[in-house]
């Protein structure tokens, strides 16, 4: 089962359960993977790491769009944004620890054969890809720049 049809399928199940949050929130995940399928230059399909992206990026949202919230003391707001968020991240994959980002990313290097920081750029295309979904691209990049330097 690809992850449109597992997301249909929870939609489903959220009806049932009458989870107006998790319903909302699948809704939203089935446009984006829509729009995602219909948009100019795709092929009508979804694959896994176009779905990963996506995923990451609306879980992303929802955990800036809540600290504003909690910012200007909108916490109901800021609520429905975590709650939003957490359902999004049962879909993707467990995150990284920090030993695990390490590893997995001086591997990458010794792969790439960078030496110097001048070549961060050939790793980051290389760990952005395999690690999308598993760690935030900002501590990716933080942790590629301390690794070469």
């Amino acid at each position: 089962m690809d992850m449109f049809e597992r997301i249909s399928a929870d939609i489903k199940s959220a009806m049932l359960a009458r989870d107006k949050v998790r319903l909302e929130t699948l809704r939203g995940i089935k446009k984006e993977f829509l729009e995602a399928k219909t948009a100019k230059g795709a092929d009508g399909e979804l694959s896994e790491d176009t779905a990963m992206k996506i995923l990451s990026k609306m879980a992303k949202q929802r955990r800036e769009t809540a600290q504003i919230y909690t910012e200007q003391s909108r916490h109901e707001l800021a609520e429905n944004e975590l709650a939003e968020a957490a359902v999004i991240e049962e879909y993707l994959p467990k995150p990284l620890t920090e030993e695990e980002l390490t590893a997995t990313l001086k591997e990458i290097i010794a792969r790439v054969g960078a030496t110097s920081p001048k070549e961060m750029g050939k790793v980051m295309g290389v760990a952005s890809k395999e690690l999308a979904g598993k760690a935030d691209g900002k501590l990716i990049s933080a942790k590629v720049r301390e690794l070469l330097a």
